[in-house]
């Protein structure tokens, strides 16, 4: 009795139903077509999505292979480019160190028929043109080999002018190369020394 007055209630519940929506069996079939339609769309998506993310990844690790391909190329091409002139300019840096040296000046320069004054003049005068002939060299070598190379260069200049201002009015140029060999006994190792010495471990850092 009970099943009986249920499945009564249940047939005119649905008949209540489909009084009131008419049109409801239209969007349960329009619906389950929505449904179909967008289930058929995410099995056209889904694995052309897949495939295409799988494309982007493989294209994307290619094109980071052939920049790092690219850039270990150039730094090659620089290399090969740069280097002879790097060693050049090291040669050049070391060359200007021994030329500006204070005993390879009195060597090269010395003149007993000058005064003391005449001769210290003409050793500056050659420190700095040895510079500025060397000084687009810097452009080659490391900024630290190139600051140690215008220190020494400055002190250099340094020991003349100390062994210069000791020198009287009637001092030679004799006097003044010997004092000069005798500053460089007692200061011992050069700062040109130091920076040669420096200058051929960077270059050697070359190869």
């Amino acid at each position: 009795m009970v099943d009986e007055i249920t499945i009564n209630w249940r047939k005119k519940s649905i008949t209540s139903i489909r009084y009131f929506y008419p049109n409801l069996n239209f969007i349960f079939v329009l619906n389950r077509k929505a449904m179909d339609i967008l289930f058929q769309i995410a099995l056209i998506l889904i694995p052309s999505g897949a495939v295409l993310l799988t494309t982007v990844l493989f294209l994307r690790r290619e094109t980071s292979k052939e920049i790092q391909t690219v850039r270990a190329e150039m730094k090659k091409e620089r290399q090969t480019y740069f280097l002879p002139h790097r060693v050049e300019a090291y040669q050049r840096a070391i060359l200007l160190m021994e030329r500006i040296h204070p005993n390879s000046l009195v060597m090269r320069l010395h003149n007993p028929g000058l005064p003391a004054r005449g001769l210290q003049t003409e050793f500056l005068k050659a420190i700095r043109e040895e510079y500025d002939h060397n000084v687009a060299q810097q452009m080659f070598i490391s900024p630290q080999a190139w600051q140690m190379v215008k220190n020494s260069k400055e002190e250099t200049i340094k020991i003349i002018n100390i062994a210069g201002n000791q020198m009287g009015a009637a001092s030679t140029g004799m006097d003044l190369s010997a004092k000069i060999f005798e500053l460089v006994a007692e200061i011992g190792e050069l700062p040109t020394e130091i920076t040669v010495e420096y200058l051929k471990r960077e270059v050697q850092e070359l190869f």
